[in-house]
């Protein structure tokens, strides 16, 4: 099925589903995504290669996400159109950047230049949040959005076919370590995958789902479903609204903000 990627650092303003009017920041190749997860519902397509260091492509420097960030955000100003968000999305896992920390501290600075009640988000996978100077950066901005899709290892392995060893137990543990400041995002999603059944809706996978979220005590937990194409030409189906509604209901009943988008 048709998927595509983004052709700009700065991309946007686009009106995302879960965050406003977000301007994009994409700190990965423009021709092909970068990621240690190959998830089978990624509207960027699949992952080339699992080694993210390979060197036959490049990212953009440093000092090239921030010239071209200045020049959006004043071309913006001089505009009027306000950002609600500044958002490190992508092709792939924005983490992976090698500056990422200091692109995150440029990003600060400028947000506060020319927007100061914009917020700064990052979707990322979850899987360096393990790495202090990561999880150091990600506490800096407004809304750090941590995917975690289930809370079993043989799902994630479908799910996301992640390149790097994932733990849940260690991942779940980790994510503790922002002691709530972050936001948890779950993709749902029903169908099969080379002939496997797959089904993170079920009532053992909501029950696990909703212990590891008492557990990590997240300030948001963001639910959706699929609503682009994906990269399997496979059965993959979205999970219908009442039921997204259904399971935000059970976490809000733990107490905890929820957003569904479907």
């Amino acid at each position: 099925m048709s998927t595509f990627l983004f052709d700009r650092i700065v991309f946007g303003p686009v009106k995302s589903r879960r965050l406003g009017v977000s301007l994009g920041i994409n700190l990965l190749p423009l021709n092909r995504k970068v990621c240690n997860f190959n998830c089978i519902y990624c509207e960027c397509g699949w992952t080339p290669e699992a080694a993210s260091g390979n060197s036959s492509f490049s990212l953009p420097s440093r000092t090239e996400v921030y010239i071209v960030l200045e020049n959006k955000l004043a071309e913006m100003k001089i505009k009027g159109l306000a950002p609600d968000v500044i958002t490190f999305a992508g092709n792939g896992e924005p983490t992976l950047h090698p500056e990422f920390p200091g692109i995150i501290d440029d990003s600060i600075e400028l947000r506060n230049r020319y927007f100061p009640e914009a917020g700064i988000a990052v979707l990322s996978n979850s899987t360096r949040i393990s790495i202090p100077v990561i999880r150091e950066a990600l506490l800096k901005i407004d809304q750090n959005i941590l995917k975690l899709d289930s809370a079993f290892d043989f799902t994630i392995r479908i799910h996301n076919q992640p390149s790097v060893n994932i733990n849940v137990t260690e991942l779940i543990a980790d994510l503790q370590k922002f002691r709530g400041r972050l936001i948890i995002q779950t993709l749902f999603l029903r169908g099969s995958y080379k002939g496997i059944t797959i089904d993170n809706t079920t009532p053992e996978e909501i029950e696990a789902w909703l212990k590891a979220l008492d557990l990590i005590r997240p300030e948001e937990v963001m639910i959706y479903t699929i609503s682009r194409d994906t990269p399997t030409g496979e059965d993959l189906k979205k999970v219908p609204l009442a039921d997204l509604n259904r399971i935000a209901g059970q976490v809000r009943r733990l107490g905890i903000k929820t957003q569904v988008s479907d």
